[in-house]
């Protein structure tokens, strides 16, 4: 499915704090690049957020779920892993739905973002799943991916985040 431009929330649209306050939590720096420039560090190119190292980088125009699904995959990863982050965050299948469980919940910790509006904007930017939309994947078909984030220290027991993964690379 194509994206429609403006049918999902933006970084310009959302209230900048929370973002920093969360993506410092997980010890992530947010750098913000010209509308005219590049992004630095973009596996997708086009608006989608980069990240190298501990930088993430987004324009005003980046969507909100393409920043925190790079956040997440910063998360997801080893020490050693971040350590030589650059564009591409790589990882298994298991550890990219990870990822993707892993922005649903985060989007819940942003004031006017949510699970609902995640959900929305991962189906019109066209995230597939064998149950169709992400909202059915998340409540029918992702618990590998909630498996491997208790296994990796991602998340808590009670499904909560609860931190980087702090376990060596496997």
């Amino acid at each position: 499915m194509l994206e429609k431009k403006g049918t999902v929330l933006r970084f310009s649209d959302i209230e900048k704090s929370a973002l920093v306050a969360l993506l410092e939590r997980y010890g992530l720096m947010l750098e913000i690049v010209p509308s005219t420039f590049p992004i630095p560090g973009s596996y997708w190119g086009d608006d989608e957020a980069g990240l190298i190292t501990n930088v993430l980088y987004s324009r005003q125009e980046t969507p909100i779920h393409s920043i925190l699904h790079e956040a997440c995959h910063f998360i997801c990863m080893s020490p050693k892993r971040r350590e030589t982050l650059h564009t591409d965050a790589g990882g298994s299948d298991v550890e990219e739905a990870g990822v993707c469980f892993l922005q649903i919940l985060l989007s819940e910790e942003l004031p006017g973002v949510g699970q609902a509006r995640m959900f929305a904007d991962m189906d019109a930017w066209g995230y597939s799943f064998r149950f169709g939309t992400a909202e059915s994947w998340f409540l029918n078909d992702a618990e590998d991916a909630r498996e491997w984030l208790l296994a990796h220290c991602v998340i808590n027991s009670s499904g909560q985040p609860c931190g980087l993964n702090m376990l060596p690379d496997q």
